[in-house]
């Protein structure tokens, strides 16, 4: 894949991940089938698949094996695809529409999807634990653990949790900086991490400044995610424009403006770029990644 131009090889990346989660999903044909076709529904056939993306380009800078970002990549969308189908529920968002179909719990039903969301994160962990990631035993432990800490109350459902308390608040942007490093950031920290970890050993500044250049690329993400929901539409987004800002929910473009937060997104990819500046050309496709996902228009 190192010949391919960026678009050709997020092409390739994507098609990967989406062959690996067909393969390590449960069939549909297996009991309980309903339960099974609800998480084959919830993970496969959309998405961007930044995160896969991200774990390739780091297991690049360390020389990682192919395969093993495979089952990396397949996890964090796992865990990735269980947070939106609870993210969408009555409950949490409520919403009817995500990548440009009928949420699961519309799809199927309420319970169906609080099950499927459980059975897919408890899958993930599965992965990591059962195939080998890493030479050293003492690292692929380390790798799940940081991988449930992004998943946690710590991480990714800690962010959720502040955001729904945030509902009709004003936030700083230290606040809201802090809520997105967890809701959204947490998981794609530990995207780069883990492709990292998957090749050889690396030295802690090394690590580092992924870390670095992982969190200013997930504050990016969720910049320009609230710079789409104000400019596009429904079509383009594959989901319903304008929720938060209905609910409630304190933005990047609720607080500093649409001119302001394409600006700050501009400074995050700067600063993530910065943090990979002691890397070679095999930081290539992260710096890649950095400018599309704030460019991006989706």
């Amino acid at each position: 894949m190192s010949g391919l131009d960026f678009a050709a090889w997020s092409r390739e990346v994507a098609g990967r991940v989406e062959s690996a989660l067909a393969n390590l999903l449960p069939s549909s044909k297996v009991a309980p089938v309903r339960l099974h076709e609800a998480m084959r529904y919830a993970v496969l056939g959309g998405g961007k698949r930044v995160r896969p993306m991200l774990a390739f380009g780091a297991g690049l800078v360390s020389g990682a094996n192919p395969d093993r970002i495979d089952v990396v990549s397949a996890a964090v969308e796992l865990i990735h695809g269980y947070s939106l189908v609870h993210d969408d529920l009555p409950c949490m968002d409520d919403d009817v529409l995500r990548r440009g179909k009928p949420t699961c719990h519309v799809q199927f039903d309420e319970a169906t999807a609080l099950l499927a969301g459980d059975a897919l994160q408890s899958l993930a962990f599965q992965l990591l634990s059962e195939n080998r990631l890493a030479d050293d035993p003492a690292r692929q432990l380390r790798m799940i653990q940081l991988f449930a800490t992004a998943c946690g109350s710590r991480g990714m459902a800690g962010g959720q949790a502040i955001d729904l308390d945030a509902v009709g608040k004003p936030l700083t942007l230290p606040e809201l900086e802090n809520m997105h490093i967890h809701k959204t950031g947490a998981l794609i920290r530990a995207s780069v991490l883990l492709g990292a970890h998957c090749g050889g050993p690396m030295a802690s500044e090394s690590l580092d400044r992924l870390d670095r250049y992982a969190k200013c690329v997930g504050l990016a993400f969720q910049v320009v995610d609230d710079v789409l929901d104000e400019e596009s539409d429904s079509a383009t987004l594959g989901k319903t424009p304008g929720k938060d800002r209905q609910a409630g929910k304190p933005t990047y473009t609720s607080l500093l403006g649409v001119p302001g937060a394409k600006r700050f997104a501009g400074e995050l990819l700067g600063e993530a770029k910065e943090a990979l500046s002691a890397f070679d050309e095999r930081a290539t496709r992260l710096r890649e990644l950095a400018d599309y996902i704030v460019r991006r228009d989706r």
